[in-house]
Formats: structure tokens, C-alpha cells, sequence
């Protein structure tokens, strides 16, 4: 069943008691990995592994991952071709508080170094439960990027 989440803004990117951030360079520019990440939603699901499916909604997203996860999500931060950001506001995530998510991009030669960084708060299950989860989201995220960068 989904619940509520405590809505943050983007300073909860510093502050969360949760970070964990992962990176990737791609060969694609700023501009052209931003297109992917803010406007084409629907096509998450063709490059981030657990992506079941993606939808725009009026300010935000909704989102499904393999396993039955699903997340509403509303963009806090749409800044081409540097930041995408978006919260967390409902979800199924037994002790989720509140979630966020931001993609930061830099130019990296001709290219983009991509970092994201997933902030977060919950019970200490919770809590616990997504620092060791870190690896396994740190290599879906790194395959995802380079999928991305691939289909680019």
C-alpha cells in the first residue's frame, strides 16, 4: 500500500540522512543526456535496469520498478542542461520518510561526467536497508547510464 512521504526540497540533497551518490562518464554531451533524463520519461524503461515503466504526470512522474515498487514523484528541479531533481511523494516502500533524487551533469571533454545522488530518510530498517542496497544501486545505476549513453 502506498504511503505519504515527507516532502524536501533540494537542499535535502546535503542534509538527507541517507546519501548515496554514483557516477559514470558518457560520451553523450550535457544537453543531450538532460533530454533523456527530463523529456523523454517514458523511455527510462529502454535504459535503467528495474524500470518497469515510467509516465509523466501534471509536474512529476510516476513511476513502476520490476517487483512491484511504485513511486509519485514530482520535479523539484529542472535546470538544462545541469540539474534534474525530483522527489519522492508517495510510495510502497515499507519505512520510507521521504526520498530524493538528483542527477547533477557537468561537461567531461566532449562529453558528460553524470552524478546521482539518492537522499534519504526513514526507519533505521529503512535506513539500513538502503545502505546495503548501495551496491547493487550503485552497478543498476552505472549500467543505466552506460545504457543510456549507448542509445544516445
Amino acid at each position: 500500500m502506498a504511503h505519504q512521504l515527507r516532502p524536501v526540497g533540494l537542499d535535502f540533497v546535503e542534509t538527507a540522512p541517507v546519501r548515496l551518490v554514483f557516477g559514470r562518464e558518457t560520451r553523450a554531451a550535457p544537453e543531450t543526456v538532460f533530454r533523456a533524463l527530463a523529456e523523454d520519461v517514458a523511455g527510462w524503461s529502454r535504459w535503467m535496469p528495474g524500470v518497469r515503466s515510467a509516465h509523466p504526470t501534471e509536474g512529476g512522474r510516476e513511476v513502476r520498478l520490476q517487483g512491484g515498487v511504485r513511486f509519485a514523484e514530482t520535479v523539484i528541479a529542472s535546470t538544462a542542461p545541469e540539474v534534474y531533481a525530483y522527489r519522492v511523494d508517495t510510495a510502497n516502500v515499507p519505512g520510507a520518510r521521504a526520498w530524493l533524487e538528483e542527477w547533477h551533469l557537468t561537461p567531461y571533454g566532449t562529453g558528460t561526467r553524470v552524478r546521482m545522488t539518492f537522499a534519504l530518510d526513514g526507519t533505521a530498517p529503512f535506513r539500513a536497508v538502503c545502505r546495503l542496497a548501495a551496491p547493487g544501486m550503485g552497478r543498476a545505476i552505472r549500467e543505466g547510464i552506460r545504457t543510456l549513453d549507448a542509445g544516445l
